[in-house]
């Protein structure tokens, strides 16, 4: 297979990295050069700065189009480039969330239609063991009916990237699609993939952390879901040390998951006592972007529907605008 990938931050390298360590050597890189990493370990790729050639060397160079496209640039930037990937057959692998709007999904939709291409969206999230194994154990009614849910994920944004300025980076910055609800929406995934969509929400929102950001550093979401359950998510990135945790209360018994062990635990109120489900033995981080690339690779072949489909994408991207705008109105939002 032959990968482009586009955008050369810090996500766009872990995926040329997982890339290299499953085996692909056949990699184009586009870039606009503006990112704040060096460039020492991309300098055996061929680059190319104009999209169109890097969609479709055969024009200029008589190589063969990518089979497949990583979008790993700012937020606001990603539908420019999936677009025109999906216009062109490509299969896309497009980090979340798939924007920072919704103007121009259903564009993205048509040329899908037309190219044949098929959408994975980076919540890699999906592909934690443990997370996995919540999700078993609520969709074989091991809680019994779900009844509410809570959680919370606080980081400190100057620690994610230490190399840069992080007021420049992506995640600070409005017209690139930042702001901790549209950045650390993993969890407007996780919940209605482990519970179910979401029918209406309610937000605050603010800016309080006090680090020269045009973007909401703190948020407070309030769920319905359809099948009834209520839920919350804490967000916010001025957190010292992080902290990313969730419990689920059903009608038979409570699940716990904290991300920083990766431990998920389930009191089972029949024996009045809780069962432990560790991360397997070496886990970290890493593997679930590992696990998310090989799945991608069978999403490409044909070989499998992709677990974290463009539909799903759209419903966290449709719940964090959302959000955003109840924090604005003051008002519940029908999703």
């Amino acid at each position: 297979m032959k990968f482009l990938i586009a955008g050369l931050g810090s996500i766009g390298r872990r995926h040329l990295r997982n890339l290299g360590a499953l085996g692909e050597r056949d990699i184009v890189l586009y870039r606009t050069h503006r990112a704040t990493l060096p460039d020492d370990e991309l300098a055996a790729f061929p680059t190319e700065t104009d999209l169109d050639a890097a969609l479709d060397p055969s024009t200029s160079s008589g190589q063969a189009k990518p089979d497949a496209v990583i979008i790993a640039n700012p937020t606001a930037l990603h539908l420019d480039v999936a677009i025109r990937a999906a216009e062109g057959g490509c299969h896309i692998l497009i980090e979340k969330p798939i924007s920072h709007s919704l103007d121009r999904v259903d564009e993205l939709n048509a040329a899908l239609k037309r190219g044949g291409g098929r959408v994975l969206v980076g919540f890699q999230y999906r592909f934690h063991p443990t997370l996995r194994i919540a999700r078993q154990l609520l969709a074989g009614g091991a809680l019994g009916r779900p009844l509410a849910a809570h959680v919370h994920f606080g980081e400190y944004l100057p620690a994610w990237h230490s190399w840069e300025d992080y007021r420049q980076g992506y995640a600070a910055r409005a017209d690139l699609g930042g702001g901790v609800i549209l950045t650390q929406c993993h969890s407007l995934d996780y919940l209605p993939w482990l519970i179910g969509s979401v029918e209406s929400l309610w937000a605050f929102v603010g800016t309080l952390g006090g680090l020269s950001l045009d973007v909401d550093d703190t948020a407070e979401i309030g769920l319905r879901f359809t099948g009834g359950a209520i839920g919350s998510i804490h967000l916010n990135m001025i957190q010292q040390p992080p902290s990313h945790r969730w419990e689920i209360v059903g009608t038979d018994g409570t699940l716990l998951w904290d991300n920083a062990t990766g431990l998920l635990r389930r009191y089972m109120p029949g024996k009045k006592d809780w069962k432990d489900y560790p991360a397997p033995e070496g886990f970290e981080r890493n593997m679930m972007f590992i696990e998310e690339m090989r799945h991608f690779f069978q999403v490409v072949r044909g070989e499998s529907e992709p677990l974290c489909t463009l539909e799903d994408g759209i419903h966290a991207l449709r719940l964090a605008l959302s959000a955003l705008r109840s924090g604005r109105e003051m008002t519940i939002q029908k999703v």
